[in-house]
């Protein structure tokens, strides 16, 4: 049995927390239930919960065929999604919302849907690039069933956490504020930026084996 130690996974957790960033992600919740019954808004927040959670386990397991398929390295990706999620990191930082996770046509296309649950909310909101990418590299690096096993629970608790989230989302902006709101997305974006450097060194070491 090959899997990591306590640690690899709480770590995962973290890193994976900070990128979904369900408590940033409360704004735009709210922007895009305005509208809702406090049933319709339940059953988005449900099903928003239930789409990340399918999004990132699908990646969990089929993300490294998909890239054997297409010829890319681990390595490769490694250094690539470590880019993708210091970028994101930094508009973190900046307490804004990377156009990779939400662009702006996005927001407005969303908002002529019945419902928002699974875009833009689901994906790429939640589920983006940048936790497709962290779930596909933190699965290989062991081929254990156990390791997937308890990636794919983390993930669920995830979703529990995003599902919580959005169903206090009045009183958590409430209570947080925007100032709040922004605060987290900074000190989350901080974590990301760490997760996205660690990436890169990672797959620069496997590229170029002297840097090791």
């Amino acid at each position: 049995m090959d899997i990591g130690s306590m640690s690899e996974y709480l770590k995962f957790f973290a890193a994976l927390s900070a990128i979904v960033n369900p408590i940033g992600a409360i704004p735009i919740f709210i922007n895009l239930t305005a509208d809702n019954t406090e049933k319709q808004r339940r059953t988005n927040a449900i099903r928003a919960s239930y789409a990340t959670v399918g999004i990132l386990l699908t990646a969990l397991f089929t993300g490294e065929a998909l890239l054997g398929f297409f010829g890319i390295s681990i390595a490769s990706f490694r250094v690539g999604g470590g880019i993708l999620i210091l970028l994101m990191a930094i508009s973190m930082l900046h307490a804004k919302m990377s156009p990779a996770k939400h662009t702006v046509e996005e927001a407005e296309d969303s908002a002529d849907r019945e419902t928002v649950a699974v875009v833009p909310l689901g994906t790429p909101l939640l589920a983006g690039p940048g936790a497709i990418s962290t779930v596909i590299l933190y699965g290989q690096r062991y081929n254990s069933p156990v390791h997937y096993g308890i990636l794919a629970v983390t993930i669920m608790i995830l979703g529990i956490s995003v599902l919580v989230s959005f169903r206090a989302a009045p009183v958590i902006a409430s209570y947080l504020g925007k100032t709040g709101i922004n605060v987290v997305t900074r000190i989350m974006g901080l974590i990301m930026a760490a997760v996205g450097v660690e990436f890169i060194a990672n797959g620069l070491k496997q590229l170029f084996p002297i840097l090791g």
